[in-house]
């Protein structure tokens, strides 16, 4: 009885068996198919709603100078950002009262740009101007040089007629001997200068271009043309030549 009841338990366990097998293929069928089922495709209306990245702004460089701006700039300056008048200094309508501040009515705009930005990074060093062109941005320095462009040429005259001549020789015709080459060539006949490249020197003070040519020669202002011509002047053709630019006009 017991062999029998053994040998009648065994189609039993097979089905057991067969249905755990069947179970375990659809289980594992599911998790193939469900592995190999392609991803979803985003809408496309959700795509055109995602936000879109913020473009990088870039701030416009000023261009061109407001000269009613720069008027009211220079002789009023602007208290709120520590703007000091340049009238105090450079005179009404940039004509000064003294040798110790340069003239500078009728300068050139793009001239007058470079010097106070040169003023500001530090490359044209002068602790006084170092602190007023610090608190400039670039467009008032455009502002500032629209303004004074517009102004009437200073009007000077040579004060030493010993070195009249020799003024005049170093201008117009240069030392030939030591390599000078000709003032005029640059800053033109009548010291008027040439816009965007070389200064007007006509009618400015004589000691205030002989100081600049004493920074060139020493090398404290820099500028490569300037400075291989300084360096060859002596005091008193330095002296000549600025007395008679002071005339020029």
């Amino acid at each position: 009885m017991l062999h029998c009841s053994q040998i009648s338990k065994l189609p039993r366990l097979k089905e057991l068996f067969l249905s755990l097998c069947s179970i375990f293929l659809l289980s594992a069928s599911g998790s193939a198919a469900s592995a190999n089922e392609p991803a979803k495709a985003v809408p496309a209306a959700a795509v055109a709603a995602a936000p879109a990245a913020a473009p990088t702004a870039i701030a416009a460089k000023p261009s061109k100078g407001d000269a009613t701006a720069g008027e009211a700039l220079y002789n009023s300056g602007d208290a709120s950002r520590g703007v000091v008048a340049c009238i105090t200094c450079h005179g009404p309508k940039g004509m000064s009262a003294v040798a110790t501040w340069p003239k500078l009515a009728a300068q050139h705009g793009t001239y007058l740009t470079k010097q106070l930005k040169s003023y500001k990074d530090g490359s044209r060093a002068n602790p006084i101007m170092m602190g007023m062109a610090a608190t400039l941005t670039e467009q008032d320095m455009l502002n500032l040089a629209a303004y004074l462009v517009k102004q009437a040429p200073p009007q000077g005259e040579a004060q030493d007629k010993a070195t009249l001549e020799l003024g005049q020789l170093i201008y117009r015709g240069g030392i030939a001997a030591k390599g000078i080459p000709a003032c005029s060539a640059c800053h033109s006949p009548n010291g008027a200068g040439i816009p965007a490249q070389y200064p007007r020197l006509g009618g400015q003070w004589a000691e205030y271009n002989a100081a600049q040519l004493g920074y060139f020669r020493d090398g404290t202002r820099k500028n490569v043309q300037m400075n291989m011509i300084a360096v060859k002047l002596s005091d008193l053709e330095m002296k000549a030549v600025t007395d008679y630019m002071a005339g020029l006009h």
